[in-house]
């Protein structure tokens, strides 16, 4: 498998996440459902610090610049960037991995690891949505459509 195949699907992934979160008003990350659980930023933020945390244990070096996102005051522009960067992060340790199919303390491959990846961060996605529908703060139509418009994104 190209190495570019492994880094190229996740950053489509990466761009979903961010396309989505372009999409949701600044306001509307502090929506949660039903009172508790994480709001809406905090999942975003949750996507980054998962990624971090793996980062650490494969490939420590691939981390050093990347910070963790603690709850509290979390902006769109602040979840922009992290997600950005630990995107890239994430697309060069898939890079590296495609020639061995490993990635380390991960089983069973490196291509396992990327559909873990793309899983997680899909069930994420899909809490957002929900806890905007929950809030009346939908995203429009063409963001509902958008996140599957894979082939564009």
């Amino acid at each position: 498998m190209p190495s570019s195949f492994l880094a190229d699907t996740f950053a489509i992934n990466n761009r979903v996440n961010i396309y989505l979160l372009n999409a949701i008003d600044e306001s509307h990350l502090a929506d949660v459902l039903n009172g508790k659980g994480r709001n809406v930023g905090e999942q975003f933020a949750h996507l980054h610090n998962v990624r971090l945390m793996w980062l650490q244990a494969a490939q420590g070096p691939l981390a050093e610049n990347l910070t963790k996102l603690e709850k509290g005051a979390i902006t769109k522009a602040m979840l922009l960037t992290a997600l950005e960067q630990s995107g890239k992060a994430i697309e060069e340790l898939l890079a590296a991995a495609a020639e061995t199919n490993k990635i380390k303390g991960f089983k069973p491959h490196a291509t396992g690891f990327l559909g873990y990846l793309i899983s997680h961060e899909a069930h994420h996605r899909g809490q957002v949505m929900l806890i905007l529908k929950h809030n009346n703060h939908m995203t429009d139509k063409k963001t509902q459509f958008g996140i599957w418009e894979w082939g564009v994104r």
